[in-house]
């Protein structure tokens, strides 16, 4: 599954060529996932340059494209250029973000042709996902509510942050990922109320919250989930503030459709927990894109006023966070379409009380 002829498509005056760097950006247009390497994609011929770790691999999986190795004395400025010089390539397209200044000098210096910043183009074509990508996503989706299933089953007090995170990572490799999608958060009692605090020593306790983020891959492609559960009891505040997130999270999610800017979406989430009183304590965007990468465009966020499109994959994922206290997020992840969005991850929302 590649997407070369999105990228061919673009290829006009004045572009003669796209140079990609970045490695997500290079499986998209290849098919296939190829850890160092450069693509360059012209309307006459396509090359793939890499080196000997790689070289077998790429030559044995990638369609479309003539595979070179670089070596230390035949670098990649080396290749490129001779493919300039051969096809009388005029400008090449690149991937501004994925360039330092150090790289972007030497090319420039070393090959002869304008460069033109091109990552708006490059990135776009990601934003729509494809209805096979979507199927991988499904899956992906899929072993991250089976693990999730699976773990609250072991979850007791006295057990650390670190060992839960430990037994949910062996929950989702034992449910078929090839990998993690990020490293877990997994965070408990007062910990919970650092969106992104690192698992640590503490030892689960009756009346935390447990707060867990994780998400998985599959063929390249990640799933994203948040769950929050109490351990015992909760308190009173402690379920008004869940369900406050949770009305929020429902309300946006059954609003939402392509068309509407992030803006519009995370409002909805957000106008919910400024009524309720916790306004200044959801500090974070509604929700993310995610992909071959598990942070992507477009977003759920107040800045962004651009609508989303038709095949969007989001993260739902609204918070407060009681500085001290605790925490709750609950997050899914859904596909935009016309009139809606389809949910895609299947774990029960409502408090969960795990009692020992």
């Amino acid at each position: 599954m590649n997407y070369l002829n999105k990228f061919l498509k673009v290829l006009s005056e004045p572009v003669d060529g796209i140079l990609l760097t970045k490695r997500e950006n290079r499986r998209y247009a290849a098919g296939f996932d190829i850890a160092e390497g450069m693509a360059l994609i012209t309307k006459k011929v396509c090359y793939y340059y890499t080196d000997s770790r790689y070289l077998e691999a790429a030559q044995t999986n990638l369609e479309g494209f003539e595979v070179h190795q670089v070596t230390a004395s035949d670098t990649y400025c080396n290749h490129i250029s001779r493919a300039v010089t051969s096809l009388g390539l005029k400008t090449l397209a690149f991937e501004e973000n994925d360039w330092t200044v150090g790289t972007y000098t030497r090319f420039q210096e070393q090959l002869p042709v304008t460069w033109m910043p091109f990552q708006k183009v490059i990135e776009g074509f990601r934003e729509q996902k494809e209805e096979a990508e979507i199927a991988i996503m499904r899956k992906a989706q899929a072993i991250t509510d089976a693990a999730f299933s699976q773990v609250i089953s072991v979850i007791h007090p006295g057990m650390t942050e670190k060992e839960l995170m430990a037994q949910l990572i062996s929950c989702l490799y034992q449910n078929g990922a090839d990998g993690l999608s990020f490293a877990p958060i997994v965070v408990s009692g007062p910990n919970t109320s650092l969106p992104h605090g690192v698992p640590g020593d503490r030892k689960l306790q009756a009346g935390d919250f447990v707060t867990m983020d994780f998400g998985c891959i599959v063929d390249g492609y990640c799933s994203d989930m948040t769950r929050t559960v109490a351990l015992e009891y909760a308190t009173e505040e402690m379920e008004r503030v869940y369900y406050t997130v949770l009305k929020a999270q429902k309300a946006a999610i059954a609003q939402s459709r392509a068309g509407m800017t992030g803006q519009q979406i995370d409002a909805i989430a957000r106008n919910i927990i400024k009524e309720a009183g916790y306004g200044e304590y959801f500090g974070h965007s509604y929700g993310h894109s995610l992909g071959l990468e598990i942070h992507e465009n477009p977003n759920c966020s107040p800045s962004n006023k651009v609508p989303i499109p038709v095949g969007a994959v989001c993260s739902a994922e609204p918070g407060i966070y009681l500085p001290g206290k605790y925490g709750v997020r609950i997050e899914d992840v859904v596909i935009f379409r016309e009139n809606n969005v389809e949910n895609i991850t299947k774990s029960p929302k409502e408090l969960c009380i795990l009692s020992s």
